[in-house]
């Protein structure tokens, strides 16, 4: 917070309640998320070292990679958010990274000093011993690393075809203008006030479209715009005609330009406005190229489009980005393939669930463009983060003993903290719907489900199934897929033996 009020105070970045808001939450889900990944291997190398030292030394080795990565992969997500138009956008970029470059910070430095310094007090009341066995053969992600083995192809298909199935219904997402008075989802005065303007006034005459037009062709200017379907018409004494700013029979004119102020029939934010500008932008632009159409209405329209723009953009950016990172950390091109459409497949299908929960339980009545947006940074960007720490253990695993039995291994001690870091995170996004406003509110759901969404689903159920069902090929073009391939016990390895007596 300390940095990014420096660099607001410095104008090098535009900083919003938005950014405020939501680098609160990054930066408490990622930190928690990187110290529950490193408790976790902590207390595992408690049990086969025993210092404390040494142990952390084991497991800082073993979480130093995914948590980098990790940060990194988020932090290069967030930062193609430059890449926008839109200074709200561009701003909420580098405020994201900076948080989830604290959380690093501190879950690489503070947290592992601590935690040597307590040793296993750090687990009272159930501490581990040195020498006791893991266990990880056991509950329930040994199950699930069980199914994984036994059915990998229809755990793989079944989860695939319920993501899609709900990924078609993302298209059915409402995107249409939200009138200003239903951004809040609690009662405010200006809603009230601008109800009863509405019921009494069958035109919005409070936000009307300014037209800047060379003084010369006001007059036929003024004539094209009242004949614009959707401009009140001046036959209704409740609704103002076209007139010329300030209103007087000689307007106004500055370096030869005049404002031309038109009253839109419908609510200066609603669609039915929208489309009245497009036309009336239309039918100016026939007359003179040059004359410019703004206010309220034309602002809504123009963060529209670009935002359109910066969807087209930014996703393809956040996408290359996040393989790269990927291809680097696993050595592979395969693997980091399947992540990026594992989780792409997931933000579909969690797109397509707040789609129909928006419209059908909580009756919201549209989305904003950015929402999208923004919801795709942080689901593909966060989303990755499970796989992260799932596919770094299954490598260093399929290292000592093979891809499959790797897998099975890497699912089963990973999974119950992958969850945990999961069910804190979509917990600390979810806050976000304390905040009544729209934007906020349907940002938590969204990543919050989806967070949940991957971590029960996409980490534990589909990246395993279809890992396990390639083999080793998961690994290519590296040399571990070749070795893996050539092993004489490929492709079923033994599952790793108990060491526990030699301990």
């Amino acid at each position: 917070s300390a940095a990014v009020y420096a660099l607001a105070k410095g104008d090098v970045l535009d900083l919003n309640g938005q950014s405020q808001a939501i680098l609160f939450i990054l930066a408490i889900g990622a930190a928690t998320d990187y110290a529950l990944l490193l408790v976790a291997r902590y207390r595992e190398e408690l049990r086969d070292h025993e210092s404390s030292y040494d142990a952390m030394k084991a497991a800082y080795r073993g979480v130093l990679e995914p948590i980098l990565a990790s940060g990194v992969t988020v932090i290069l997500g967030l930062l193609c958010l430059l890449l926008s138009d839109l200074s709200s956008l561009a701003g909420l970029g580098p405020v994201g990274a900076i948080g989830i470059a604290g959380a690093m910070l501190s879950s690489l430095t503070l947290l592992p000093a601590v935690l040597v310094l307590l040793g296993r007090r750090a687990f009272w009341p159930f501490k581990p011993t040195f020498g006791s066995p893991h266990r990880d053969d056991e509950g329930i992600w040994a199950r699930v690393a069980g199914l994984v083995k036994r059915r990998a192809t229809a755990v793989a298909v079944a989860t695939t075809v319920v993501l899609a199935v709900f990924g078609g219904f993302a298209f059915t997402l409402d995107e249409d203008p939200v009138p200003q008075t239903e951004l809040f989802l609690t009662a405010e005065q200006s809603v009230d006030a601008q109800e009863v303007l509405d019921a009494h006034f069958q035109a919005d005459t409070s936000s009307p479209a300014q037209v800047i037009v060379p003084t010369t062709e006001i007059d036929t200017v003024v004539e094209t715009i009242t004949d614009v379907e959707g401009i009140a018409s001046s036959d209704d004494p409740a609704r103002p005609t076209v007139v010329p700013f300030p209103s007087s029979e000689q307007p106004a004119s500055i370096d030869g330009q005049s404002v031309v102020l038109a009253t839109f029939a419908d609510p200066a934010d609603s669609a039915g406005a929208t489309d009245t500008l497009v036309r009336l932008r239309a039918a100016l632009a026939d007359v003179d190229p040059d004359i410019l159409v703004g206010g309220s209405t034309a602002i809504l329209y123009d963060t529209r489009e670009t935002t359109a723009r910066d969807r087209a953009v930014v996703i393809p950016a956040i996408l290359v980005v996040i393989f790269l990172v990927l291809a680097l950390l696993l050595r592979s091109l395969m693997a980091p393939l399947l992540l990026i459409v594992a989780n792409v497949l997931s933000f579909g299908a969690t797109i397509g669930v707040s789609a129909l929960v928006f419209t059908h339980v909580f009756g919201f009545p549209a989305s904003d463009p950015s929402t999208l947006l923004i919801a795709f940074v942080f689901l593909v960007a966060l989303g990755i983060d499970y796989s992260i720490f799932l596919m770094t253990r299954v490598r260093e695993e399929a290292l000592r003993q093979g891809t499959r039995p790797g897998i099975l291994k890497g699912l089963r001690v990973t999974g119950g903290v992958i969850t945990s870091a999961g069910v804190v995170l979509a917990a600390t996004f979810a806050a976000l719907s304390v905040v009544p406003i729209l934007f906020l509110a349907q940002i938590a759901f969204i990543v919050a489900f989806g967070v949940l969404l991957d971590t029960l689903v996409v980490r534990s159920l589909l990246v395993p199934a279809v890992a396990y069902r390639l083999g080793s090929p998961t690994w290519w073009p590296s040399r571990l897929a070749r070795e893996d391939a050539e092993s004489p016990e490929s492709p079923e390895f033994p599952e790793s033996p108990d060491y526990s007596e030699l301990r």
